[in-house]
């Protein structure tokens, strides 16, 4: 699935968040932020569940437009 990269990015900046503090919440790779938020790649559902969590809103809503 394709994440809004401007959108996560916001989000993560709306909660004063670095990368790696956002990576940390989420049990993910720091690496993995980085590359969400400056290119369009995929990311498996859980990890989009995850960052959706942390951010405090739905996964639907950090999902790029299909």
């Amino acid at each position: 699935m394709e994440v809004d990269s401007l959108k996560l990015r916001q989000l993560r900046e709306d909660a004063a968040l670095s990368t790696r503090e956002l990576a940390e919440r989420a049990g993910l790779n720091h690496t993995t932020i980085v590359r969400l938020e400056t290119s369009k790649t995929g990311a498996h559902p859980r990890t989009i569940r995850k960052l959706a969590a942390v951010l405090g809103v739905t996964p639907k809503e950090l999902r790029g437009r299909s």
